[in-house]
Parts: structure tokens; sequence; C-alpha cells
């Protein structure tokens, strides 16, 4: 009789054990959909199209043509809003331009100083060691210009921009040295407004449809260039696409200026570290080539 009981007992349990599981099961099922439903969309939509670049690999140069182009279009289009405050101008003549060039460069900006000897700040022309001037006197003054968003400072942007790469290829850019996901990113970004707008997203009133925008779907910034709004005078085409990668090089170049010397140590590097290598190896053979172990 106790067996029949115990046998009730346990079958009950387990009965109840699988009802619970069931209920659990449906409600988690319930709750993931709910989630789903509600959950915050993944930016970008697209990720950044990997661009081929001169700089990029190990051996990688800047093309200074190139450079100069993205100049122009960041003087004549993006430093209408954007500031480049950590960009001194005397470091142009990176870019092939001789010292006379880059005075004449500095002296179209003016930029405020002082005070005076009565107290008073005033203005002067530019000097090759001063900064690019920001558009705006304040960060406030740059927000309400813009709907309320105040454009990013690009000294630093092809470095601070990036979309994280997931496995496996984060396991492959070790290898290929790839670092370009700060241009990759600008240029994407700057050629990703003419894309249709989905049925399923509603836009902000002032706000403007990027795929590639890493915030949101949407950026309080217009698209910004049009073909021919700026005039090359080396040839190239003046086309929106190019405008994109002449840029979004020259703030790579802006934020990491040095890129061709470092890699160069460290190339020069490696190939120390693989001879030192062997002459250890060798001295090591050397040393205890007598010697029993």
């Amino acid at each position: 009789m106790k067996k029949l009981v115990a046998g009730i007992l346990s079958l009950a349990l387990v009965a109840g054990l699988g009802v619970s599981l069931a209920t659990a099961q449906e409600d988690h099922a319930a709750a993931g959909a709910a989630e789903a439903e509600h959950a915050t969309p993944h930016y970008p939509i697209h990720h950044p199209k990997q661009e081929s670049w001169t700089f990029a690999g190990p051996f990688g140069k800047y093309d200074k043509g190139q450079l100069q182009r993205g100049l122009k279009v960041y003087t004549e289009v993006c430093s209408a809003c954007h500031s480049m405050s950590l960009v001194s101008f005397r470091t142009l003549e990176g870019l092939g331009y001789s010292e006379a060039q880059v005075k004449a460069f500095a002296a179209n900006y003016e930029v405020q100083d002082g005070p005076n000897a009565d107290g008073d700040m005033f203005t002067r022309k530019a000097v090759p060691s001063d900064h690019f001037p920001s558009p705006y006197a304040t960060h406030e003054a740059a927000a309400a210009s813009n709907n309320g968003a105040a454009p990013p400072d690009m000294s630093l942007l092809a470095k601070a921009r990036g979309i994280t790469r997931g496995f496996p290829q984060f396991v492959f850019d070790i290898f290929t040295q790839y670092q370009e996901g700060g241009p990759d990113y600008i240029y994407s970004l700057l050629t990703g407004y003419d894309e249709e707008v989905p049925a399923n997203i509603e836009l902000a009133e002032g706000t403007h449809y990027n795929p590639y925008f890493a915030g949101a779907a949407a950026l309080a910034m217009a698209k910004p260039i049009s073909d021919d709004q700026v005039t090359y005078d080396d040839g190239a085409p003046q086309t929106v696409d190019q405008y994109a990668r002449d840029v979004s090089a020259f703030l790579m170049w802006a934020a990491e200026p040095h890129l061709e010397e470092r890699k160069r140590t460290g190339f020069m590097v490696m190939v120390f570290l693989v001879i030192f290598t062997g002459l250890i190896y060798l001295t090591k053979k050397s040393v205890y080539a007598n010697k029993e172990h």
C-alpha cells in the first residue's frame, strides 16, 4: 500500500514538473516575442563598405594628391560646420605643400588672440602655428545652428569612428593589419544618403535617413555634398563618390599624420626581432653544444 501511494505521489510530482516546465517555456517564448517586437534595432543598418585605400596594410602610404583634394573638400564644404581644432596649419607641409604655400593658406583664416595691452581680445590673420578655427564661438552655438546636434570635431574623427567587426573578421584583421574602419565608415556615411527609406522606418522631423549611421536610422546632418560642388584642379572626377573618398583619406591623415613613419618603424622593429631571435638561438646552440643535459 505504501509503495502504491509513493508511486502515485511520484507520478503526480513528475506531472506537476512537466506542466510547470511547459508553462515556463510558453512564458519565455511569449516574453521573447514581446522583446523582439519592442527591441532596439541594431545600428548601423548596413555594415560600412570596405574600400581600398593606398594607406592600408603594413606598407601603405598616403596619396598626397588625394590628401590635397580632401583638404579642398574639407575647406569648401565640411569646415562650414565642423571644426578641426587639433590640426595646425603647419602640418599641411606633410601634404606636399611648401612653407610659403602653408603661410598663404593660413592667412585665409582669422583667429582670436589676446588679450592685448588694453586687456581686450582681438582677431588677426592666422599663421602656420595656429590651428584650424571653429566655425562657431561655442558648443552651444554650434548645436543651436544645427537642429540641436552640434557637429563633431573632425580632428580625430577617422580614428574615433568605426564599427565593430564580428567573428571571424576581427581575427583576420590581426594578420591583414586592417585599420581603416574610420575611413570606411565616413565614406559609407557620405555616400549613403540616396538609399530609399524602408517602409517600416519613420523619420523624425529634421532628420535624414542613412543606413550607415551608427547611432540611429537617421541623423540631423543633411546630405552635405553633391556632384560638381567642388572643383578639382588635377582632373579627378567631381562626383560624390570621389569627394567622399578624398575627404575620408584626408581625415585619416589628420587623425594619424605619422602613419607612414609608424609603419616603417614597426617594420624595422620586426626585422630586428627576427634577426635577434635567430642570433639568440645560435648562441644558445653554441653555448650548450657540448653540454650534457
